[in-house]
């Protein structure tokens, strides 16, 4: 974190030249957008050409490619992501003009103030399908909000919209204390787990970061938690905010009841404090999404919205992009995908598939994601890989780490009876198309690129 002067609220004000390293990424290109709205002058850089880059420059807002000091012209301040390190060009031009540098968060925080109600969907997992049905809910009640959220979403063509309402919805990661720099009025909290423990000490730690978010929400605000977690529970304990909460296997605010199945899908009635607030017939399958439900109406009726938006919202919402999204249908096989990257994701999704009926077999291609993680979680992953009849490990996705710890995914396969090691997405193809059969329910699992091997699967190779 740089040494600033001023917040970056000193300088998110019209006439302002803000420089953006890495502004074609997934919560960067709304940010140059929201920026440009508010009536600064928005620049930035790239490492590649993209359709969100020309998306940019079709709004007037320059974008160089690949990173050099030269980039930054005359900018005022830079915002980065968090991949973008010190030793950057860009970066360490920026520290040597005495340039302000903040982060994506920061920035993200600041805007949020402007807002009469910031919704900021934070847990370990689940956080995409919340805040995306959450958007769903808020544009069926007309609302117009800005949002952010992970993934994509089909509603909106893109993860992110900006809106000119007075409601901002934001996916809150607590990685690295990211939410910490937010501002929210209703803060939901879905699950508190072990996770990003190269950060994070422990499960303490985790939930000491979740409480400091809980209490940014002023005390005109509301947390919205679930009851059905007890180490999200444990995090608000004696909070002294106003608290609703959410669940179905423990006494809750805000409950299901008459929980029953309708098309294949989950069925239900939305009762808060003991009175129906709505009736949901969701698209998404699982006891995880029935709760991701309660968690957006829970939010909506904080909010003040009326049952009949999320009635309209939740039915019409059918998934966010790579959260069991159907692919396509290969030798008589159903294809799908999915970011399931924590055991608890990997529980959740395994287990709803086992229940789908009209499956002979579930053959899932997992991709571990990160050192860190398969090495704290090893014996979590392979009790819940176990879960698939067939269990292909692809080799670990490094994203921001260097295997310092010596792990491999073929450690994995060494517990798992019968499963197979792919040391390439190539070869994890191959493999699928090797063991796949017809009837089977074919699964691409993990928050890397995992989803190519389903890709190639279906493409033959093209």
């Amino acid at each position: 974190m740089m040494n600033n002067a001023h917040p970056i609220r000193d300088y998110i004000v019209p006439g302002k030249r803000a420089h953006l390293v890495g502004i074609g990424g997934v919560s960067m290109c709304p940010l140059a957008e929201v920026l440009k709205g508010m009536g600064l002058e928005v620049q930035g850089s790239d490492m590649t050409e993209s359709d969100t880059v020309q998306h940019l420059r079709s709004l007037g807002i320059p974008v160089s490619i690949g990173h050099s000091a030269e980039n930054l012209g005359d900018c005022d301040f830079v915002v980065r992501t968090a991949a973008v390190h010190d030793g950057n060009p860009e970066i360490a031009g920026a520290i040597a003009r005495k340039i302000p540098v903040y982060e994506r968060a920061q920035a993200w925080g600041a805007i949020m103030r402007r807002y009469p109600n910031a919704l900021c969907v934070a847990g370990t997992h689940g956080k995409t399908t919340t805040s995306s049905m959450c958007t769903h809910i808020f544009m069926a009640a007309e609302q117009d909000p800005t949002v952010m959220i992970g993934g994509t979403l089909p509603l909106l063509g893109a993860g992110y919209r900006v809106g000119q309402g007075d409601t901002i919805i934001l996916e809150s990661c607590e990685y690295c204390n990211s939410f910490l720099s937010f501002y929210p009025t209703v803060a939901v909290i879905l699950n508190v787990e072990e996770d990003h423990l190269d950060f994070f000490k422990d499960l303490q730690d985790i939930q000491h970061s979740f409480r400091s978010f809980a209490e940014l929400v002023p005390a005109a605000g509301a947390v919205v938690v679930n009851a059905d977690n007890a180490s999200a529970m444990e995090s608000v304990a004696g909070l002294d905010r106003r608290l609703l909460t959410f669940g179905l296997d423990h006494p809750a605010d805000c409950t299901a009841v008459n929980l029953r199945e309708e098309d294949g899908f989950p069925a239900f009635d939305i009762v808060i404090r003991g009175k129906t607030y709505a009736h949901a017939a969701l698209r998404v399958h699982g006891h995880h999404n029935v709760l991701n439900a309660l968690a957006a109406a829970a939010s909506a009726y904080v909010l003040g919205l009326p049952g009949s938006a999320v009635e309209a919202g939740l039915a019409a919402f059918t998934g966010a992009g790579r959260r069991f999204e159907f692919k396509g249908t290969w030798n008589g096989a159903d294809i799908y995908d999915d970011y399931a990257h924590h055991p608890d994701e990997l529980h959740a999704l395994l287990s709803t598939c086992r229940e789908l009926s009209q499956y002979k077999r579930l053959v899932v291609a997992f991709q571990p994601h990160t050192y860190s993680r398969t090495a704290k979680l090893f014996d979590r992953f392979v009790e819940e890989l176990k879960l698939a009849d067939v269990a292909i490990v692809a080799e670990i996705f490094a994203a921001r780490e260097q295997n310092t710890l010596g792990i491999s995914s073929a450690d994995l396969c060494r517990e798992i009876p019968g499963s197979v090691y792919c040391s390439t997405l190539d070869k994890t193809a191959a493999e699928l198309r090797k063991v796949v059969r017809p009837g089977d329910l074919v699964l691409t699992v993990g928050a890397g690129d995992i989803y190519r091997a389903g890709e190639k699967l279906l493409e033959g190779d093209k």
